[in-house]
């Protein structure tokens, strides 16, 4: 199936790494050995060695990975992640986003490059940015400071999770 390339968006395709650059910024994919990118008008389609075993799964993943990177180039990825609990805020400064959830430190957790972090309330937190992977991987990790506990729901939860909470212990 191939990749569809909008406008605005071009492609260098090398030999052992596939670049394509947008309006939001530049990501490039390593190939892996028996795959081929080919490039026909405005698609990009993935090839590969047929007497190789397993290669049909690494060309699904490699056709995945540009199209996630199509989308990254053009439009952004974003995450937005709730606080939930007394007390429990979040502010960035600089390059650096501050958590605040009820342990008897502060937490500063340094953004990574490429990444940006706002925070629109005290209580939201919304990571953007043009790699998938890397967005994805900055929000699991401010999640994991706090995951949300099954009792009361208090916790560092990504704004379409759904907390299935516990029953208390009965008397």
């Amino acid at each position: 199936m191939p990749v569809d390339l909008p406008q605005g968006v071009t492609v260098t395709i090398g030999a052992e790494a596939v670049t394509l650059k947008g309006a939001k910024g530049s990501l490039t994919l390593a190939i892996k050995h028996g795959v081929k990118v080919v490039q026909q008008d405005k698609h990009l389609e993935v090839q590969t060695d047929e007497a190789a075993e397993g290669m049909n799964a690494i060309a699904g993943a490699t056709r995945a990975h540009l199209a996630n990177m199509v989308l990254g180039v053009t439009k952004g990825y974003e995450k937005k992640l709730e606080l939930v609990g007394v007390g429990y805020r979040a502010a960035v400064q600089a390059k650096s986003l501050t958590l605040t959830l009820g342990y008897s430190h502060l937490i500063n957790y340094a953004v990574p490059e490429g990444i940006t972090i706002e925070t629109p309330s005290q209580t939201e937190i919304i990571v953007k940015g043009i790699d998938r992977q890397r967005v994805g991987q900055t929000a699991a990790e401010i999640r994991g400071f706090r995951p949300p506990e099954p009792y009361k729901g208090k916790g560092v939860k990504y704004s379409d999770e759904k907390i299935s909470l516990k029953e208390a212990k009965k008397k």
